[in-house]
């Protein structure tokens, strides 16, 4: 087998690296080095915090989590906060430039094992989009609500390193 020649195979088939990769190369790669990724710790008056909801099969299980992504190749970490901002809630935010925190999560999975995580503080600038709102039952993918304190249902990596800042 020829390396460079495999090398050459997967490079062919990533469109724009910077756009995302293919989820089977992305995968690869996570058990080859560590992701970076951002999340976004926000706050209302009343000191709670908002989170969103991530079904089964998103590679934690279900839970409320910390809004975050993974910052893609030469993508600004700025730019992946308010990526993550317009994704998950449809609003923007303004953020401190330095981390609230800095953690590495190492978990017992061969995917997406290994993160250096930073934690930003965040300030929305409009509400998040209402459509989403958690009202009542079960939640579903994607909706978020505010939480006076940390849930037992918060993603395991989160409640690890996050769970004293909600």
């Amino acid at each position: 087998m020829d390396i460079n020649k495999c090398i050459k195979i997967i490079e062919n088939s990533i469109k724009d690296p910077t756009k995302g990769l293919p989820e089977d190369i992305f995968l690869f790669l996570t058990r080859l080095s560590p992701l970076i990724n951002v999340d976004l710790l926000i706050k209302n008056p009343q000191n709670q915090t908002l989170l969103t909801w991530r079904q089964a099969g998103q590679s934690y299980g279900q839970g409320w989590h910390v809004p975050g992504g993974i910052v893609r190749y030469k993508e600004k970490i700025s730019n992946r906060v308010h990526a993550v901002a317009k994704s998950e809630l449809k609003t923007k935010v303004i953020f401190d430039a330095i981390p609230l925190a800095v953690n590495e999560i190492l978990l017992k999975q061969i995917n997406r094992g290994h993160f250096i995580s930073l934690l930003y503080s965040c300030k929305l600038i409009q509400d998040p989009d209402i459509n989403l709102k958690h009202l009542k039952g079960a939640p579903k993918i994607g909706e978020w609500a505010w939480h006076d304190s940390c849930p037992d249902t918060l993603i395991f990596p989160h409640k690890m390193v996050y769970k004293n800042y909600i």
